[in-house]
């Protein structure tokens, strides 16, 4: 079968062509269903105790994660009539977006006074201009009531909170778009600070794809450069590209097919996907490099095209399947990982290696086919620096096998340590550097607002209980105690404003009633004056369930699982029986997605390397080759995640990708080594194969990876799991390389006869 297709192409080159330029434009117009998806909360599975409370806390209570706008002058008060105005006008605005559910601010909050005994409900800001007056009044209610004014309002009194609240299930990413534009303009004069996780995942998106296109064009231009030198070869390195441009849009467009026809979501493309590109880049790459330069090696030997191109189909073609059926098949293996993204991430690669390598045995062969080839031009007529550096290791290898393979056993000994200190980082607050206007922003509404992550607490039982109040206000102090918590909201807090207001305002009355009926008096005078819908994200319409709504500081995610484990152990301990309290929020979501995460690693990694062991076994008929094929990936898969934890690199939901990079090139290395040894085992003189295999295969391992080096562009990225991406990037090609033709190829020569019989 492969020596007919292989005839066949020779033959019809332009047939071969126009079918593959067809199918490429039918996947590729699949992007038109590409949907961006900003969902943090999709990413956990649907059976996630955290994530079932959350969605019931947002059909009982509406949405829990905000946009926060703050805004002010440093030491200037906001009990002013210039910037209040300013609030009330873009509150009013942000209001009637048909994606906001609600917005609290100091123009839209509510105060209780009382009024002879009675209570009274009324608008705390009740002009777009308040007089001086009313400024007065306005200050002085907020600063008597503390737990209120602290939700919006910085302690010093000179930053003021917007906070919006979304509709439910509406996408960030459109909301931001439309509201960022109207705040600067409304707000122009002062200092605007943006935070909660509604616009951290609705502005990532659109800056990831920004960072990574600019960064990836830096990489790319280097890769060019890179590959021109060493190829020396316009139109080869166009071919490659041409590969690389065609996989990747198909890739892309497959994934929008997927969405389109099944409807799964797992095919969205998120904050994890930005990966994909790099990727996808790097196997497909290696694809054209291999048949490029064994392409131009054929022809240095034949000098004939037709001639060349058969031997290169002839040699290349099974390895290259091989190696993008391994890859793919690894990549498949995140079908079983508990982020079911992951599952929709391996299936597109999967997809996206396969085209890469279909576009490899088919476009690249064909035009090489139909361009005019002078076999005296220097690409092909002489060795490039790289060749020349691939026989020096063949030098090394023949003469001191053992010191080659001690010295690379030695390196991955060590790199194992780093294992045990690699820590996991999952809060997107913390992807960003220092100095980066969204990290500021957010440590500024951290310290001196309400704080930009949150923890939920759904109580279920008789609200109206004094009991069940005075335990839900216990668990409001205890969380308020830790110094990473800002403030605690619940109907406790507006039962207690309102029992005060009807004592006028005596402070002593600041307390929960100590009768069921009087604590049931207080919601009936309230209703009198003001709207019961009011407390609609406080409590339900039967006053069987509320929420406790407690705002905290964006720490890291060690600090997170820590103070989740506190909370939920304190209520376990001090909260009875006739209660039972569901927790949530993003901080319990950054706690269950490191296990995740953890294990989709884990598992990955393991079914992935067990599965290239038995299909490298079956292909070489060989269980040595097998173990073998997966020394490289096994080896190089240890020294990053080592690297990781000795250089103090965070493992999250972006750089737990790496592995499959590191697996993808690690096994191309080695099944490429691996086929050439055993097409090479008929020569003559047994001595000679793996010092030929090193000289057909090194170049073009050589020039893969140094074509990637360009991909340390990365490094400069604003944002934190890019730059490690781009540094483990680099150490896992030069990791997988060296791997390949240091620990592999030593081994093999050490062991040479009893390999090479065991391929007869």
């Amino acid at each position: 079968m492969k020596r007919n297709y292989i005839k066949y192409l020779i033959k019809h080159p332009y047939k071969i062509l126009s079918l593959v330029i067809l199918l490429t434009s039918i996947f590729i117009y699949g992007i038109k269903w590409l949907v961006f998806d900003d969902d943090f909360v999709s990413l956990l599975p649907e059976n996630v105790k955290s994530r079932q409370v959350w969605m019931n806390i947002a059909d009982e209570f509406g949405e829990s994660e905000v946009i926060i706008i703050g805004v002010g002058k440093e030491k200037e008060s906001i009990y002013n009539q210039k910037l209040l105005s300013k609030v009330y006008e873009l509150s009013n605005k942000i209001e009637q977006h048909p994606l906001v559910d609600e917005v609290i601010s100091i123009s839209t909050m509510n105060k209780i006074t009382s009024d002879e005994g009675f209570m009274d409900v009324g608008e705390l800001m009740e002009s777009s201009n308040p007089s001086h007056q009313q400024l007065q009044e306005i200050k002085e209610y907020l600063n008597n009531n503390e737990t209120i004014s602290s939700r919006i309002n910085s302690k010093e009194h000179d930053f003021t909170s917007i906070i919006i609240r979304p509709n439910k299930d509406v996408n960030n990413a459109t909301l931001v778009k439309d509201i960022l534009p109207l705040s600067n303009s409304i707000l122009d004069g002062y200092e605007i600070y943006y935070s909660g996780q509604s616009y951290i995942t609705g502005i990532i998106p659109e800056l990831i794809s920004n960072d990574v296109r600019k960064l990836m064009i830096i990489g790319v231009f280097i890769m060019l450069l890179i590959l021109l030198l060493n190829l020396r070869s316009i139109y080869g390195v166009f071919l490659i590209m041409l590969t690389i441009i065609f996989s990747m849009l198909s890739m892309l467009g497959f994934m929008g097919w997927m969405f389109h026809i099944t409807g799964y979501k797992y095919f969205n493309f998120t904050m994890m996907n930005t990966s994909m590109p790099i990727v996808l880049l790097t196997i497909a790459n290696s694809d054209g490099v291999h048949m490029l330069s064994r392409f131009f090696k054929e022809m240095r030997r034949k000098r004939n095209i037709t001639d060349a191109i058969n031997t290169t189909l002839d040699s290349l073609s099974l390895p290259i399947f091989l190696t993008s059926f391994t890859t793919s098949i690894a990549f498949l293996t995140m079908f079983i990982s508990p982020i079911k993204h992951m599952s929709g991430y391996g299936v597109s690669m999967a997809f996206g290696i396969s085209w890469a390598w279909i576009l490899s045995v088919t476009l690249i062969p064909s035009l090489l086919l139909i361009k005019n080839w002078n076999p005296n031009f220097k690409s092909i007529n002489s060795k490039s620096i790289l060749e020349k550096l691939v026989y020096r290791i063949k030098q090394i290898i023949q003469k001191y096998p053992e010191k080659v393979l001690s010295s690379g056993l030695i390196i991955v000994f060590i790199s194992i340590i780093g294992i045990f200190y690699i820590s996991v980082e999952v809060n997107t607050n913390k992807f960003f550097k220092p100095g980066h206007p969204i990290r500021d922003s957010a440590e500024f509404v951290d310290s001196k607002l309400m704080g930009s992550m949150n923890l939920l607490v759904k109580a279920n039982a008789d609200i109206k209980s004094p009991d069940v109040l005075n335990q839900i206000d216990s668990l409001q102090s205890y969380l308020t105690s830790n110094e990473k918590i800002n403030i605690s909201i619940s109907i406790v807090d507006i039962i207690k404003q309102m029992h005060q207001s009807v004592m006028d305002d005596n402070s002593n009355y600041n307390i929960i009633p100590d009768e069921r009926e009087k604590v049931n008096n207080l919601f009936t005078m309230y209703s009198m004056t003001g709207d019961p819908d009011d407390f609609s994200s406080l409590i339900d319409y039967e006053y069987k369930s509320a929420l406790i709504t407690s705002t905290m500081q964006s720490i890291s995610t060690t600090e997170t699982v820590e103070l989740v484990s506190n909370v939920e152990e304190w209520i376990k301990t001090n909260i009875s029986e006739n209660i039972y309290l569901e927790i949530s929020g993003l901080a319990v979501f950054f706690r269950d997605f490191v296990d995740l995460v953890i294990k989709s690693s884990i598992t990955s990694i393991l079914s992935s390397i067990l599965i290239i062991f038995f299909i490298a076994w079956y292909y070489f008929n060989s269980y040595i080759m097998g173990f073998l094929a997966i020394i490289p990936l096994s080896s190089a898969i240890l020294i990053n995640f080592g690297l990781m934890g000795l250089f103090g690199i965070e493992l999250s939901h972006v750089t737990a990708l790496l592995t499959s990079i590191i697996i993808g090139v690690g096994v191309d290395f080695a099944i490429h080594y691996l086929s050439e040894l055993q097409r090479n085992n008929n020569l003559n003189e047994r001595s000679l194969v793996n010092d030929k295999t090193i000289d057909d295969v090194g170049y073009p391992i050589l020039l893969d990876v140094m074509s990637n080096m360009g991909f340390s562009a990365l490094l400069f990225s604003a944002v934190v799991p890019l730059n490690y991406m781009g540094g483990l990037m680099v150490f896992a090609m030069i990791s997988t390389s060296i791997a390949t033709l240091t620990l592999m190829a030593s081994i093999i020569e050490i062991n040479k006869n009893k390999i090479l019989e065991g391929l007869t």
